[in-house]
């Protein structure tokens, strides 16, 4: 079964969804600027830009999914990219990058 990953820069709208992974994971919600990584629309791991910091969903397998996090944040800061501003960031900014991956067993 295929679940479909969407890598994508956090807004202020995420605060709360960053709120309770980080409570999961018994953890502070990381430094911005974050990026999210979601399976079928359910956040399960998050990346600080700033700092490197990780947060993830303890019951899910998330290892994957921090790698690619990690992979991103790499290209991005190689890129020189800088994350959408919140307020007037084109929509399309929050489509995001998506990835087809087998689910992991």
């Amino acid at each position: 079964m295929d679940e479909s990953v969407t890598l994508r820069f956090a807004f202020p709208d995420d605060d709360r969804p960053l709120a309770r992974l980080a409570a999961l994971d018994s953890a502070e919600p990381p430094p911005g600027p974050i990026l999210l990584a979601e399976v079928a629309g359910e956040l399960r791991a998050a990346l600080s830009l700033s700092d490197g910091s990780v947060i993830a969903n303890p019951f899910h397998p998330t290892a994957t999914l921090v790698e690619l996090l990690a992979a991103r944040a790499r290209q991005l800061t190689a890129a020189g990219a800088r994350p959408p501003r919140a307020a007037g960031a084109p929509l399309l900014s929050r489509v995001g990058w998506r990835l087809r991956l087998r689910a992991w067993g």
